[in-house]
Protein backbone atom coordinates (compact mmCIF):
# COMPACT_ATOMS: atom_id res chain seq x y z
CA UNK A 1 0.00 0.00 0.00
CA UNK A 2 1.18 3.04 -0.95
CA UNK A 3 2.45 5.25 2.16
CA UNK A 4 0.38 9.01 1.70
CA UNK A 5 2.22 11.85 3.62
CA UNK A 6 0.13 14.71 5.15
CA UNK A 7 2.83 16.55 7.28
CA UNK A 8 4.98 19.06 5.41
CA UNK A 9 7.56 18.29 7.40
CA UNK A 10 7.27 14.49 5.72
CA UNK A 11 6.44 15.24 2.03
CA UNK A 12 9.13 17.76 2.26
CA UNK A 13 12.07 15.43 3.31
CA UNK A 14 15.45 15.88 1.49
CA UNK A 15 15.41 12.19 0.51
CA UNK A 16 12.47 12.73 -1.84
CA UNK A 17 12.32 16.25 -2.47
CA UNK A 18 13.49 18.21 -5.69
CA UNK A 19 13.57 22.22 -5.67
CA UNK A 20 13.29 23.41 -9.05
CA UNK A 21 13.66 26.69 -10.28
CA UNK A 22 12.10 28.01 -13.24
CA UNK A 23 12.63 30.28 -15.11
CA UNK A 24 15.26 32.98 -13.46
CA UNK A 25 17.06 34.41 -16.36
CA UNK A 26 17.60 38.12 -18.06
CA UNK A 27 14.54 37.84 -20.35
CA UNK A 28 12.11 37.54 -17.39
CA UNK A 29 13.54 39.12 -14.77
CA UNK A 30 16.25 41.73 -16.02
CA UNK A 31 15.88 45.26 -16.64
CA UNK A 32 16.27 45.59 -20.51
CA UNK A 33 14.98 42.05 -20.78
CA UNK A 34 11.90 40.84 -22.95
CA UNK A 35 9.20 41.21 -19.67
CA UNK A 36 10.33 44.28 -19.06
CA UNK A 37 11.22 45.75 -23.17
CA UNK A 38 9.05 44.07 -24.84
CA UNK A 39 6.23 42.95 -22.68
CA UNK A 40 6.18 46.21 -20.85
CA UNK A 41 5.51 44.81 -17.65
CA UNK A 42 6.69 45.69 -14.02
CA UNK A 43 10.01 42.93 -13.41
CA UNK A 44 11.13 44.67 -9.98
CA UNK A 45 9.76 41.73 -7.71
CA UNK A 46 11.99 39.65 -9.00
CA UNK A 47 15.08 40.90 -7.07
CA UNK A 48 12.49 39.87 -3.91
CA UNK A 49 12.29 36.47 -5.54
CA UNK A 50 16.33 36.29 -6.04
CA UNK A 51 17.00 37.32 -2.81
CA UNK A 52 14.76 34.49 -1.28
CA UNK A 53 15.72 31.64 -4.06
CA UNK A 54 19.58 32.19 -3.22
CA UNK A 55 19.64 30.60 0.55
CA UNK A 56 16.84 27.83 -0.12
CA UNK A 57 19.05 27.19 -2.90
CA UNK A 58 22.07 26.57 -0.31
CA UNK A 59 19.94 24.66 2.20
CA UNK A 60 18.77 22.71 -0.03
CA UNK A 61 22.56 21.84 -1.10
CA UNK A 62 23.53 21.57 2.65
CA UNK A 63 20.49 18.86 3.04
CA UNK A 64 20.74 17.07 -0.10
CA UNK A 65 17.74 18.51 -1.72
CA UNK A 66 18.06 17.56 -5.43
CA UNK A 67 17.86 20.72 -6.88
CA UNK A 68 16.55 21.46 -10.90
CA UNK A 69 17.07 24.41 -12.86
CA UNK A 70 14.85 24.95 -15.62
CA UNK A 71 15.08 27.09 -18.75
CA UNK A 72 12.93 28.59 -21.08
CA UNK A 73 13.88 28.62 -24.49
CA UNK A 74 10.76 30.23 -26.76
CA UNK A 75 12.38 30.33 -30.24
CA UNK A 76 9.72 30.21 -32.61
CA UNK A 77 10.46 27.03 -34.11
CA UNK A 78 10.15 25.13 -31.16
CA UNK A 79 6.67 26.58 -30.65
CA UNK A 80 2.90 25.55 -30.61
CA UNK A 81 0.52 27.30 -33.26
CA UNK A 82 -1.56 28.67 -30.52
CA UNK A 83 1.20 30.53 -28.70
CA UNK A 84 2.31 31.88 -32.03
CA UNK A 85 -0.67 32.74 -32.68
CA UNK A 86 -1.12 34.80 -28.88
CA UNK A 87 1.95 36.59 -29.60
CA UNK A 88 0.97 37.81 -32.68
CA UNK A 89 -2.22 38.96 -31.23
CA UNK A 90 -0.58 40.80 -28.40
CA UNK A 91 1.82 42.48 -31.09
CA UNK A 92 4.94 40.96 -29.94
CA UNK A 93 5.62 38.24 -32.52
CA UNK A 94 8.81 39.79 -34.11
CA UNK A 95 10.45 39.35 -30.95
CA UNK A 96 11.44 36.42 -29.32
CA UNK A 97 11.80 34.89 -25.70
CA UNK A 98 15.20 33.62 -24.08
CA UNK A 99 16.32 32.65 -27.19
CA UNK A 100 19.10 30.31 -26.67
CA UNK A 101 22.85 31.16 -26.59
CA UNK A 102 21.73 34.94 -26.11
CA UNK A 103 22.14 37.26 -23.05
CA UNK A 104 18.36 36.95 -22.43
CA UNK A 105 18.15 32.83 -22.11
CA UNK A 106 21.33 33.17 -19.26
CA UNK A 107 20.49 33.08 -15.86
CA UNK A 108 19.55 35.93 -14.17
CA UNK A 109 21.09 36.90 -9.97
CA UNK A 110 21.19 32.44 -9.17
CA UNK A 111 24.09 30.43 -9.03
CA UNK A 112 23.62 27.58 -10.62
CA UNK A 113 26.62 24.39 -9.94
CA UNK A 114 27.97 21.80 -12.29
CA UNK A 115 26.71 18.62 -11.02
CA UNK A 116 22.86 19.61 -10.72
CA UNK A 117 20.08 19.22 -12.94
CA UNK A 118 19.14 21.33 -15.77
CA UNK A 119 15.92 21.15 -17.66
CA UNK A 120 15.11 23.23 -21.28
CA UNK A 121 11.54 23.84 -21.75
CA UNK A 122 9.49 24.88 -24.84
CA UNK A 123 6.11 25.74 -23.27
CA UNK A 124 4.65 26.71 -19.75
CA UNK A 125 4.97 23.63 -18.36
CA UNK A 126 8.47 22.53 -17.54
CA UNK A 127 7.27 18.38 -18.08
CA UNK A 128 6.34 19.45 -21.51
CA UNK A 129 8.33 17.58 -23.62
CA UNK A 130 11.06 17.43 -21.45
CA UNK A 131 12.82 14.98 -19.33
CA UNK A 132 11.94 16.10 -16.14
CA UNK A 133 9.52 13.70 -15.35
CA UNK A 134 12.21 10.61 -15.98
CA UNK A 135 14.91 13.04 -13.79
CA UNK A 136 12.84 13.17 -10.95
CA UNK A 137 11.81 9.31 -10.90
CA UNK A 138 14.86 8.11 -12.03
CA UNK A 139 15.85 10.00 -8.47
CA UNK A 140 13.37 8.63 -6.33
CA UNK A 141 11.42 11.79 -6.09
CA UNK A 142 7.99 12.44 -4.82
CA UNK A 143 8.09 15.87 -3.84
CA UNK A 144 8.49 19.22 -6.02
CA UNK A 145 9.40 22.72 -4.29
CA UNK A 146 8.43 25.05 -7.07
CA UNK A 147 10.18 28.86 -6.86
CA UNK A 148 10.88 31.16 -9.55
CA UNK A 149 8.83 33.21 -12.14
CA UNK A 150 5.95 33.73 -13.03
CA UNK A 151 3.84 32.80 -10.79
CA UNK A 152 0.23 32.26 -12.21
CA UNK A 153 2.32 31.19 -15.35
CA UNK A 154 4.77 28.99 -16.07
CA UNK A 155 4.97 28.38 -12.23
CA UNK A 156 1.45 27.02 -11.74
CA UNK A 157 1.66 25.01 -15.31
CA UNK A 158 4.46 23.18 -14.07
CA UNK A 159 3.08 22.41 -10.14
CA UNK A 160 -0.34 21.34 -12.15
CA UNK A 161 1.37 19.71 -14.18
CA UNK A 162 3.84 17.60 -11.08
CA UNK A 163 0.21 17.48 -9.32
CA UNK A 164 -1.66 15.60 -12.28
CA UNK A 165 1.96 12.73 -12.04
CA UNK A 166 1.45 12.32 -8.43
CA UNK A 167 3.89 14.47 -6.91
CA UNK A 168 3.42 16.20 -3.59
CA UNK A 169 3.79 20.27 -4.14
CA UNK A 170 5.35 22.81 -2.01
CA UNK A 171 5.41 26.70 -2.50
CA UNK A 172 7.69 28.90 -0.75
CA UNK A 173 5.57 32.01 -1.42
CA UNK A 174 8.75 34.32 -0.87
CA UNK A 175 10.43 32.13 -3.77
CA UNK A 176 7.67 32.91 -6.65
CA UNK A 177 6.43 36.22 -8.10
CA UNK A 178 5.14 37.73 -11.10
CA UNK A 179 3.71 41.21 -12.59
CA UNK A 180 0.14 40.95 -10.85
CA UNK A 181 -0.43 40.79 -7.39
CA UNK A 182 -4.31 39.34 -7.59
CA UNK A 183 -2.81 36.49 -9.97
CA UNK A 184 -0.10 35.56 -7.81
CA UNK A 185 -2.01 35.59 -5.06
CA UNK A 186 -4.64 33.67 -6.97
CA UNK A 187 -2.00 30.83 -7.73
CA UNK A 188 -1.04 30.58 -4.03
CA UNK A 189 -4.58 29.96 -2.86
CA UNK A 190 -5.00 27.42 -5.98
CA UNK A 191 -2.14 25.52 -4.33
CA UNK A 192 -3.72 25.97 -0.80
CA UNK A 193 -7.01 25.07 -1.93
CA UNK A 194 -6.45 21.69 -4.56
CA UNK A 195 -2.56 21.22 -5.47
CA UNK A 196 -0.31 21.58 -2.08
CA UNK A 197 1.26 23.60 0.39
CA UNK A 198 2.27 27.01 0.47
CA UNK A 199 4.97 27.63 3.13
CA UNK A 200 7.85 30.68 3.48
CA UNK A 201 11.56 29.66 2.37
CA UNK A 202 12.83 30.22 6.01
CA UNK A 203 10.54 27.72 7.48
CA UNK A 204 11.54 24.87 4.29
CA UNK A 205 15.27 25.88 5.13
CA UNK A 206 14.79 25.13 9.03
CA UNK A 207 12.78 22.01 8.22
CA UNK A 208 15.68 20.91 5.71
CA UNK A 209 18.16 21.92 8.35
CA UNK A 210 16.57 20.12 11.26
CA UNK A 211 16.25 16.98 8.82
CA UNK A 212 20.19 16.97 8.18
CA UNK A 213 20.89 17.08 11.70
CA UNK A 214 18.76 13.95 12.39
CA UNK A 215 20.21 12.55 9.47
CA UNK A 216 23.85 12.95 10.88
CA UNK A 217 22.87 11.48 14.43
CA UNK A 218 21.13 8.33 13.15
CA UNK A 219 24.48 7.94 10.94
CA UNK A 220 26.78 8.95 13.83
Amino acid sequence: MTEIFTRIEDQAAPSHTALLVIDMQNDFCAEGGYIDKVAKLDTKGCETVAAAINPLVDAARAAGVAIVWVRANYEPRFLGPSQLARNAARGIGEHVCCAGGTWGYDFWRVRPRDGEFFVEKHRYDAFFGTPLDDILRNHGIKTLVATGVVTNVCVESTLRSGFFRGYYIVVPEDCVGGPFADLHEATLKNVRTYFGQVTDSKSLAALWADAARKGLRKAG
